[in-house]
């Protein structure tokens, strides 16, 4: 089918408020399975449902310092459990749900081969099972990552991609192309695209230019934004961050501070351009885009932290609030979600 309409990712931070002023008419979360399920993403899911918004979650399943359980055991029999309290709670208005957030990352080094596989498909096939055949949520397979590089486009990810494509009852898989370089964006597309089956579709619900955006934590404001924020000229520009985190700033200088940084005025149409992208493949289900800060994306920020914060299109914790009682928003990315929105394909 078509492309729907975008997106965002979001947590207990999100507030319907900021929704209607994105323009959206979506809302993705993702539950951790250890987590009670009558709290956090799934209650707020269901709110937004109620409220006229379609839903997106993806089940993240926590195992990065402990052996993933071999299906057919005890312990893989509890881990499906868990799953039960969540499908029951949803079913009823879930519109997507992804088997798995990030597995690859989320799971212990020197088993993400085929006991992932394994592991993972067996949730699947239980979701398929407890669902049925009269189900109205649409299954994915959750998402990839690091498929920009050669050696982490391995028989595992190849078999992720496979067995959707060999389970009727799969829609397709998600992808996360958090990358470098806006070229990067195609190999993940590519890559799915070559292996599900010609009327599956794939969604995006996370994808930024994070790592480049963490390359350049190191390099200096611009002389303008130095004497409009009485910052020593060379201030490195995670400094500069920092500060606005500790001391928001008002909306004009937040947006001298980006808009003078070259590395990111000039990507600054990536979340167009990429959605673009996507829809032009006529196989685009959903693509999300990251709402608002939260408390870990500020958290002891760094140098060495991701800036996950760069991509948000609410600055909801470097910059003053509006006059209207909506949070500062980020450089760039609002307008162009909204003409997204706006513009959906036909």
């Amino acid at each position: 089918g078509q492309p729907v309409r975008m997106s965002k990712r979001t947590g207990e931070m999100v507030t319907f408020e900021e929704l209607r002023a994105a323009g959206t008419d979506w809302l993705r979360g993702f539950h951790t399975m250890h987590d009670d399920p009558g709290k956090g993403a799934v209650p707020l899911l269901r709110t937004a449902s109620e409220r006229g918004y379609r839903t997106a979650l993806s089940l993240k399943f926590q195992y990065h310092d402990k052996d993933l359980p071999r299906p057919g055991t005890p312990e893989m029999d509890a881990e499906l459990r868990r799953v039960d309290p969540v499908l029951d709670a949803a079913q009823s208005w879930l519109d997507v749900l992804a088997v798995g957030n990030e597995p690859f990352l989320e799971t212990k080094p020197g088993q993400q081969d085929q006991r992932l596989n394994e592991f993972y498909e067996a949730v699947a096939r239980h979701v398929i099972d407890r669902l049925g055949p009269q189900r109205r949520t649409r299954l994915y397979m959750g998402a990839l990552n690091h498929l920009e590089k050669a050696e982490d486009r391995t028989p595992a990810t190849a078999r992720w991609v496979e067995f959707a494509a060999r389970t009727p009852e799969l829609d397709g898989v998600d992808i996360h192309p958090h990358v470098a370089d806006p070229a990067d964006v195609g190999v993940y597309v590519d890559y799915v695209l070559s292996r599900l089956r010609p009327d599956q579709s794939f969604l995006v619900t996370e994808f930024s230019l994070v790592l480049l955006w963490q390359d350049r934590l190191k390099e200096p404001i611009s002389d303008r934004y130095a004497a409009a924020s009485g910052l020593q000229r060379g201030t490195p520009v995670w400094r500069a961050i920092r500060q606005a985190i500790e001391h928001p700033v008002p909306q004009e200088q937040w947006n001298l501070l980006l808009s003078t940084s070259p590395w990111y005025e000039n990507h600054k149409h990536f979340l167009r351009e990429q959605v673009q992208r996507f829809r032009g493949t006529g196989r685009l289900a959903l693509a999300s885009y990251g709402l608002a800060h939260d408390d870990a994306m500020i958290d002891n920020f760094g140098l060495g932290k991701p800036p996950w914060l760069l991509n948000s299109l609410f600055a909801s914790r470097t910059v003053e609030p509006a006059p209207n009682g909506l949070p500062g928003q980020g450089y760039a990315w609002l307008d162009d979600f909204r003409a997204l929105q706006q513009n959906p394909p036909r």
